[in-house]
């Protein structure tokens, strides 16, 4: 007990380029794709599913986090976010999101404070001193197309292909959560939160933008100093506003100004684009629809070329 083969720690990322994004002079352009030990993610994904049957069957993982954990899914936050727009629309109140994300998120992690967390969880002390293990000597190497980087020590992140990061990396937000929601209710700012792995997102329901935006403001300058202190920086440049509204005609939502703390000066658009939905502001879903049915069809066409052919699609 308390120890994981060196073996199963190693580690290989290939670099791919993605497609479409020429000139590639930019690491943004390619994708790096972990490979893992096989029978080393069999025994983690078994380790992954008795922790989360344990945090879940005690209630610790915050309610609110939906992300990469057993039952519970993109779909989950699409219809919670739903609900609670069609919620605010009853009380005749327009609806304000501001989503954000956590760049570097899975390098980012504090090894000895996740430690903390798994003890305070109520784990047994075997299982803390499994992962003060498992977190540590790591080796990683780079493949990119001919070229091979020799293996280099990693010990300051969790490995972001394993099975049993979605576990850790709930656990590890679980804190962050506690307090950010204490915080806002103290200064009584009645903001909503959703979490998914990295992404957040701050909910706030009133009858004028105007006030939404100085909540979410006021939101967005406590969890950025927050996070900085968990050792987490949020990546300004994916931070979107976007406001849900019966409202006919014209309109014309106020932009946020988050330049005061480092951000952008965000202006709301009429799609938003979130967790595989495309939602309007009227919540009509008629893109979403369109889009996901344009899919649909592309595939069964493809699939009845697929089945004419005997041997291979004819190159011509």
């Amino acid at each position: 007990m308390g120890y994981w083969l060196d073996h199963f720690k190693k580690s290989t990322t290939v670099i791919i380029p993605k497609p479409n994004k020429s000139p590639y002079d930019s690491p943004k352009s390619f994708r790096p794709i972990v490979l893992l030990n096989t029978v080393g993610k069999l025994i983690e994904k078994v380790i992954g599913e008795k922790l989360q049957s344990h945090v879940v069957s005690n209630n610790f993982i915050y309610p609110s986090q939906l992300g990469r954990l057993k039952f519970k899914s993109t779909t989950d936050a699409g219809v919670t976010l739903t609900h609670i727009i069609c919620s605010s629309w009853i009380k005749n109140l327009n609806t304000s999101t501001l989503a954000f994300d956590i760049t570097q998120f899975f390098p980012s992690l504090n090894h000895q404070f996740l430690i903390l967390i798994l003890k305070k969880a109520g784990f047994d002390s075997c299982i803390a001193k499994f992962f003060s293990n498992y977190l540590i000597g790591r080796k990683i190497n780079y493949f990119w197309n001919s070229f091979t980087l020799p293996s280099f020590d990693v010990n300051v992140r969790v490995g972001q292909g394993s099975a049993l990061s979605p576990i850790l990396l709930a656990l590890y937000l679980l804190l962050f959560l506690h307090i950010i929601e204490n915080l806002l209710k103290n200064l009584k700012i009645l903001i909503s939160i959703l979490s998914f792995v990295n992404n957040g997102l701050f909910i706030f329901q009133s009858k004028l933008f105007q006030i939404s935006n100085t909540h979410l403001f006021s939101s967005y300058n406590i969890m950025t100093n927050l996070l900085s202190k968990f050792g987490l920086i949020v990546k300004h440049s994916k931070t979107e506003v976007f406001h849900f509204t019966r409202l006919q005609g014209f309109f014309n939502p106020p932009s946020l100004d988050l330049s005061p703390i480092g951000g952008h000066i965000l202006c709301p658009k009429d799609l938003w684009k979130y967790l595989g939905f495309t939602f309007d502001r009227k919540l009509s879903f008629r893109q979403h629809i369109n889009f996901y049915s344009n899919k649909v069809i592309s595939t069964v066409k493809c699939m009845k070329i697929l089945g004419n052919s005997n041997c291979s699609l004819n190159p011509h």
